[in-house]
């Protein structure tokens, strides 16, 4: 657990340290490193807070590009500017890219086979599995959202229900969705930043 003992929030110690911490993290990733990253930022290290995490997964989603990039250059930014976005964002993808390559050239003549096909499949439900555990652990920060608890339930309820059984495109739950969640959250902050200037 990273800590400082000036008493301010832990954060990565230097470029290297971001560097090396997000290799590690791309390197744990096998299926998906959503689960990994929530572990390692969250509980680990704890650069971010729960309700942090949180807000900054739900930007990466909607930005262009793998998310968990986005992620990765949002924190490197966050604490070493565009020195940190750049040294995070490469500490994400150098090892991982030259695995891949070589993975590539190794398996290029049996990739069709059954059992590799087998494997490939089973991975997937991993990953599911992965991600869906990461889900619930990330539910309890939904209870200090600044919506409330009842809206983010129906949002996440909508949500659901429009990509799982309706499979309406991601891009248009985006919209709908995402911008009923913004107009009502700015509506709540309103509320809050009002009652602020009255005390």
């Amino acid at each position: 657990m990273a800590a400082h003992q000036d008493g301010a929030s832990p954060r990565p110690s230097s470029l290297a340290d971001l560097f090396w911490s997000f290799t590690r993290l791309a390197l744990q990733g096998f299926g998906g490193v959503l689960a990994i990253v929530q572990r390692e930022l969250v509980e680990e290290k704890q650069w971010l807070t729960p309700e942090e995490f949180m807000e900054d997964w739900a930007v990466a989603q909607i930005l262009p590009g793998p998310n968990v990039v986005n992620l990765s250059m949002m924190i490197g930014d966050r604490y070493f500017g565009w020195r940190g976005a750049l040294t995070a964002v490469a500490g994400m993808l150098a090892f991982p890219l030259l695995i891949v390559l070589a993975l590539a050239a190794l398996f290029a003549g049996i990739a069709d086979s059954p059992g590799i096909q087998g494997a490939l499949r089973g991975m997937g439900a991993v990953a599911a599995g992965l991600i869906a555990g990461t889900g619930l652990k990330l539910i309890s920060s939904l209870k200090k959202n600044i919506m409330g608890a009842p809206v983010c339930w129906s949002l996440l309820a909508i949500t659901f229900i429009a990509i799982a059984l309706l499979h309406v495109p991601l891009v248009w739950v985006l919209l709908g969705a995402g911008t009923l969640a913004c107009v009502w959250a700015y509506r709540q902050l309103g509320k809050v930043q009002a009652r602020g200037g009255r005390e």
